[in-house]
This record gives structure tokens, C-alpha cells and sequence, in this order.
């Protein structure tokens, strides 16, 4: 009776979870969505240099995350202990690397705002919009930042709710913002590309000050002091680095990888910038519920570890949450092909980009099965298990060795048609699963990383 209590209020636990947080990243992705839909109807050059900048974005969101998501697996062990004054020792040092990995990225594109863009394009009328984005959106990086590891520490003790709201209202305040200022409207001057970088720079800062307060003022669980944010121990540094450290990398190796893609894509033909831009917004917002799962499943096989819980146990729910990805993934699918006719039609694009973008969401709409499998096995149950240097390792040898070898190929080579690049960049989310069942099932990433 007692396991089946236990199993009640995980699921129970779960679903609530990976709701809370898929709801929080349609919301997030939405303002994506926002940016890209405006952009595209004001002009499709536009939209472009937004996309190129997004690589950038996209690489400092794998490099936070990635240190989030180390920080996580470890917090989520003493949040089974219930060990608050280390969780606050760990976040601290998850906040001094995000802030310093951040910083860094910034820096780069203030001083060289046109060498970054060209990495991902040579197109000189895209290149004008991108570094006329850049010279703004750069100033939103260290909020996100700073934002991002103060909802991951709270998603550590299972908090999850305050994300959602504080990304509901930045929301509506970047629409209403968007629509002012990139068209000109009320009274304002017509902006463009710099109307969408301000925008979302107000909407973030709001962010920030809201999961501020909140963690500060309002949170019962941890009970922080902001010189707690700060504060840490040599040793809490040393536990990241052995425990953390390879999901970072595995993150931020993965943001490289996209922007590598993202430039692959870029060099091929113009408009292939504008097609991939709007098929990626809309996979994030169909893949939102697969990465959702991968979040909570690590939290909470972290905590069943840290409770000292039984390999019974532990098997039991690792091979449950199996099962619930694939389904995960079938919906996901499901939904990324409903969806596809209805967003594109949003988009002032030319026949040619919308029939390419169509094509990509075709074959994306098979890669998210196995992203929504493969991603939350590895990520979340392996991870959350302990064993965070497995999935540094996996990462490395089919995005690196595999998957953009054989894009470049595909690309420059044998000059296969933009669709077969664009699936051969996508073919190590199908591989993987065969990877992630048989390492999920040998159970033999359980490991303490606690002291």
C-alpha cells in the first residue's frame, strides 16, 4: 500500500509538473513565435537577420541550461534530503558560471557584432537586419541568464508554477510591445528589427524583477537571502565540475552544434534562412511537453534517489516514464502536423518559403518522436540517476562525428536538395533512441552525488 501511495503522488508529482512547466514554454516559444509572425509579415529580410541572431540566443540558452540542468541533478538529491543549505551552496555556483559564460557571449557580440553574424550567414542584406538586432537583444542576455537559473532553482525543490506566470505576463507585454514598436504604432516611430530587440529586452527585465521578488520574498521552501545567491564553498564548485560540468558541456556542445547547423542552412539559399526559422519556432512549440518531461524526470528520479529509494522502485518508475515519452512523442507529432498549415499561413511568405518550410515540418514532425524519447531517457532519468557524463559522451559522437559530417556532405558535396540536409541534421534524434533504451534499462546510472 505504501508503494502505491508513493507511486500516486510521483505521477500525481509528474503530470502536474511537466504541465505547469510545457504550459511556461509555449508561453516562452510564443513570444518566439510573436517576434518571428511579426517579423515575417513586416519584411522577410527581416526575418531572416532575426533567425541568424536566434543562433546566437540559442547558443547562450544550451550553455545556461546546461549549467542549470548540472546544478539540478545535484539539487534535486539534497532536495530528497532535504538539505536546503546546500541546494543554496550549489545554486550559488550555478549562478557565478552562468553569469560568467554569459558575460563572455555578450561581450563578443558588442565588439564584434558583425564577425558574429557572418558566421552563420553571408547574405548581405540579412546581415544589415541581424547586427541592427543584435546592437539591442545582446543587453537581454545576462537577465536571461540570471532569470533562467532563479526558475531552475526553484524547479529543483519543485516549484514550478511561478515560471509559468512570469512567462504569461512577459507574454502579453512583448506582443503589445512588438506590435507598437516594430510597426510604429500609437504615436511611435516604426522600428523594425531594433522594435522586436526592445520589446523583448523590456519584457525580460520584467521577468526578472517578478521571479526576483518572489524568490526572495514569497518562497516558503528554500527561504533565500540574496547573499545566499552568491555564496558558496570550494568544495560545491568541485561537486559541479564532476557532477555538473558534462551536462553543461553536453548543452553547450549541442548549442554549438545548432549554430554550426544554423550556418549549414545559412549558406545554402536565402531563403532557407526564413524556412528553417519558422519550422524551428514551430517544432519548439509542438516539442514543448517531450523537454517539459526530460525537466521533471530528472528532478524527480533525482529526489527517488536521494531518498534512498528502492531499485524496485527506482526500475519501476524509470520504465513507466519510458512508456509515457513514446506517447508523449506521438502527441507531440500529432500536434506539429495539425498545427503546420494554421502558423504558416501567419507568415507574409513567398510561395517558395512556405512550400520548403512545409517540407521541414514534414520531416521534423518523425524526429520528434524520437527527441520525445531519447531527450527526457537521457537527460532527465539517466541524468537525474547521476550518470551526467553518459549523455557529454553520447552528444559528442553523433552530433560531431556523425550528424554534421554527414550534413556537410549532403550540403556541399553531393548537393543533395535542401530537405535531405535539413533531415540528415536531424537524424541523431531517431539514432539516439536505440542508444538511450538500452542504457534507460541497465540501471546502472544510479549513482549518489550528494555528501
Amino acid at each position: 500500500m505504501t508503494k502505491k501511495i508513493k507511486d500516486g503522488e510521483f505521477y500525481k508529482a509528474f503530470i502536474t509538473m511537466t504541465l505547469t512547466l510545457a504550459f511556461q514554454n509555449i508561453i516562452v516559444y510564443g513570444v518566439n513565435l510573436a517576434d518571428s509572425v511579426m517579423m515575417g509579415a513586416y519584411n522577410e529580410t527581416a526575418l531572416s537577420g532575426v533567425g541568424i541572431c536566434n543562433n546566437v540566443q540559442f547558443l547562450l540558452m544550451m550553455a545556461v541550461t546546461g549549467c542549470c540542468n548540472g546544478m539540478t541533478v545535484i539539487a534535486s538529491q539534497y532536495w530528497g534530503k532535504r538539505d536546503t543549505a546546500s541546494i543554496k551552496k550549489i545554486s550559488a555556483v550555478c549562478v557565478w558560471i552562468s553569469l560568467a559564460a554569459t558575460l563572455a557571449i555578450t561581450l563578443f557580440c558588442a565588439f564584434a557584432p558583425e564577425i558574429t553574424v557572418r558566421l552563420f550567414t553571408d547574405k548581405e542584406a540579412v546581415i544589415v537586419q541581424a547586427v541592427e538586432y543584435l546592437d539591442i537583444i545582446k543587453y537581454t542576455y545576462l537577465i536571461y541568464a540570471l532569470t533562467t537559473v532563479l526558475l531552475a532553482i526553484l524547479r529543483s525543490v519543485e516549484t514550478v508554477k511561478i515560471g509559468f506566470y512570469v512567462s504569461l505576463s512577459s507574454f502579453a507585454i512583448n506582443i503589445a510591445l512588438n506590435y507598437i514598436l516594430i510597426y510604429g504604432k500609437l504615436g511611435m516611430p516604426e522600428m523594425g528589427v531594433r522594435g522586436a530587440a526592445v520589446a523583448t529586452l523590456v519584457s525580460r527585465a520584467i521577468e526578472l524583477a517578478v521571479v526576483t521578488v518572489y524568490l526572495f520574498a514569497v518562497d516558503k521552501k528554500l527561504k533565500m537571502k540574496l547573499t545566499e545567491l552568491f555564496r558558496t564553498e570550494k568544495r560545491m564548485f568541485a561537486d559541479f565540475f564532476k557532477t555538473g560540468s558534462p551536462l553543461m558541456f553536453s548543452s553547450l556542445s549541442w548549442g554549438i552544434a545548432m549554430s554550426v547547423q544554423g550556418a549549414i542552412i545559412g549558406r545554402l539559399i536565402e531563403s532557407a534562412i526564413a524556412e528553417n526559422s519558422i519550422a524551428t519556432t514551430i517544432f519548439q512549440i509542438s516539442s514543448v511537453i517531450a523537454y517539459a518531461s526530460g525537466s521533471v524526470a530528472c528532478v524527480l528520479i533525482g529526489k527517488t534517489v536521494g531518498e534512498n529509494g528502492s531499485l524496485e522502485l527506482i526500475k519501476s518508475r524509470s520504465k513507466n516514464l519510458q512508456l509515457i515519452f513514446v506517447g508523449l512523442g506521438i502527441l507531440s507529432s500529432i500536434i506539429l502536423l495539425a498545427c503546420k498549415s494554421l502558423i504558416i499561413d501567419f507568415y507574409n511568405a513567398s510561395p517558395e518559403t512556405y512550400d520548403l518550410a512545409n517540407q521541414f515540418i514534414w520531416v521534423l514532425s518523425v524526429t520528434i518522436i524520437g527527441t520525445a524519447y531519447e531527450a527526457p531517457a537521457l537527460c532527465g532519468i539517466v541524468s537525474g540517476g547521476g550518470d551526467t557524463s553518459f549523455v557529454l559522451k553520447n552528444d559528442f559522437i553523433f552530433m560531431w562525428l556523425i550528424v554534421l559530417p554527414l550534413s556537410a556532405l549532403s550540403a556541399f558535396v553531393f548537393k543533395f536538395p535542401v530537405v535531405v540536409t535539413f533531415a540528415c541534421l536531424k537524424a541523431d534524434q531517431v539514432l539516439k533512441c536505440i542508444v538511450a533504451y538500452v542504457k534507460v534499462n541497465r540501471y546502472n546510472w544510479i549513482k549518489k552525488v550528494t555528501r
